[in-house]
């Protein structure tokens, strides 16, 4: 799972989940909905992808959580999917929410 386009130009509205599914027309409003300083979908993203340890050789990969655990190989794509929902929902009603008055 990564963004589109190379490191330091990535297209945050194309996620690529793997050789066979890309996921194009991200809103890019859904960034806007950030966590501890990161948005939510980079979240996801970072902890989602499959990364090998350089020290120790162990390979984290999301997807033996997806098929062992939640016994659901498309869970990774599928939480993506709904922090996009998240975050635009969330988003939407902060934005209309009342400016804060403190005197």
């Amino acid at each position: 799972m990564k963004y589109a386009g190379k490191r330091g130009f990535q297209d945050r509205s194309s996620l690529i989940y793997n050789p066979n599914i890309t996921l194009r027309g991200i809103p890019l409003d859904a960034y806007d909905y950030v966590v501890n300083g990161k948005a939510a979908l980079d979240w996801v993203v970072e902890r989602q992808s499959v990364k090998t340890d350089k020290a120790s050789g162990i390979t984290n990969d999301a997807n033996d959580y997806a098929n062992e655990t939640m016994n659901n190989p498309a869970y990774p794509l599928e939480l993506f999917c709904s922090v996009i929902t998240v975050s635009l929902e969330t988003m939407a009603i902060v934005r209309r929410l009342p400016a804060l008055d403190i005197d």
